[in-house]
């Protein structure tokens, strides 16, 4: 367990992160007034996150070459998994929050385009670096 806190620090700062969002009661403003802002948070929540398992894989693996599909299982794969876990978790054990299918939908939408966008766009970027 020690290794992972070691090798993913940031990650397991976001996935925190992301679980205090998940379960806090959120004050009552004028921006739940606007139209799927709640959807779009929780695309910049999941982006977020998968992004960073993404990139601090491709730091923790970049001397020896990893299978990718290692990355795409953590990166995509299971905050997917874990949103679902959180969906659940807010509709059957919280009072003040309800499990969403259109939530779970942006938090996929967002692990697949933080997934794709650190594949394609950084990966060959660190991979270029690492080869000079």
């Amino acid at each position: 367990m020690l290794r992972y806190i070691k090798r993913y620090p940031f990650s397991l700062l976001v996935i925190s992160s992301v679980i205090y969002l998940s379960f806090f009661r959120p004050p009552s403003t004028d921006l739940n007034e606007i139209p799927y802002l709640d959807k779009v948070v929780h695309v910049c929540m999941y982006a977020g996150m998968s992004g960073m398992l993404w990139l601090e894989f491709l730091r923790n693996h970049r001397k020896f070459h990893a299978p990718l599909w290692h990355a795409w299982v953590g990166g995509l794969l299971c905050p997917v998994l874990f949103s679902g876990c959180v969906e659940l978790l807010q509709e059957y054990c919280t009072t003040y929050r309800g499990g969403d299918w259109l939530d779970l939908l942006a938090n996929a939408t967002g692990a697949l385009l933080g997934s794709v966008f650190v594949y394609l766009v950084i990966r060959p970027r660190i991979w270029k670096t690492n080869c000079r």
